[in-house]
């Protein structure tokens, strides 16, 4: 009921349709990527995938909105959402998955050991 409201995370990075990169992307608040990218990516915040971007990489993220195509595995700290014209193909951990109407997910989900790793966080008290 009282939700602790976030802070809005401010967008970091920008790939834009056109642009291609291969490499490592590590960041710290948002990153917006509507191109192609090949390589790895860790941040700590949120990624989100544009409609008709293609992304060929492990990713470690806090969130994941994916409204284009994702190719590899996939961990997330908070949630991954796959939107209406998103399609991900690969394993992906993470406490909390929200699939639109359409969207394609091929692969494994692991839940239960992130839901677990959570709640044994939450109860540490020290």
């Amino acid at each position: 009921m009282w939700e602790k409201k976030k802070k809005p995370e401010e967008l970091r990075a920008f790939l834009d349709k056109g642009a291609e990169f291969t490499g490592k992307l590590i960041f710290n608040g948002v990153v917006r990527i509507n191109g192609d990218f090949q390589g790895e990516v860790y941040g700590q915040g949120s990624l989100d995938i544009g409609d008709g971007a293609v992304i060929k990489a492990n990713i470690a993220v806090d969130n994941i909105y994916i409204g284009g195509e994702v190719y590899g595995n996939v961990e997330v700290r908070e949630k991954m959402s796959i939107h209406s014209t998103g399609k991900f193909l690969g394993d992906v951990r993470t406490p909390v998955l929200i699939m639109e109407e359409g969207a394609i997910f091929d692969g494994r989900s692991h839940m239960v050991q992130m839901v677990e790793k959570k709640m044994a966080t939450a109860g540490d008290v020290s």
